[in-house]
């Protein structure tokens, strides 16, 4: 029993976290060099996740990655990462609040590259304001 607790916290700890693959970081840069960032948007771009909620949901054990998972901007992954959170709760509290804040702001990246490059309210935007992208 104590190997397979010690595995599914390697295996949480591992694999946890979103990230953004090497295209979304250059299209990001290219946002952020127009000063646009999840931040500073323009238009009507909001943020669909909040880091601090999915991080205070993660107290109790794997809510907020229920919550990174829910809705059109979820990551279904994260319901693998919740459920592992729950199974190693108490534990998954000391990685689970930082790792849910932590994919809430690359979650809201992604939706953000998402809307000014293929929304049509976020490509009137651009084009509005005069910027190109790629």
């Amino acid at each position: 029993m104590k190997k397979i607790f010690i595995t599914l916290i390697l295996i949480s700890t591992l694999s946890a976290c979103s990230t953004l693959s090497g295209s979304e970081r250059m299209q990001l840069n290219q946002l952020r060099g127009q000063g646009i960032t999840i931040d500073k948007p323009i238009g009507s771009y909001i943020k669909p996740k909040s880091a601090i909620l999915a991080g205070v949901l993660n107290i109790f054990p794997g809510f907020g990655n229920f919550y990174l998972g829910m809705g059109n901007s979820g990551e279904s992954e994260q319901y693998i990462f919740g459920f592992l959170n729950l199974l190693t709760w108490p534990l998954s509290i000391i990685w689970g609040i930082p790792e849910a804040a932590i994919d809430a702001n690359t979650i809201n990246k992604k939706e953000l590259i998402y809307y000014y490059k293929y929304d049509s309210y976020g490509k009137m935007e651009i084009k509005k304001a005069g910027i190109k992208l790629d």
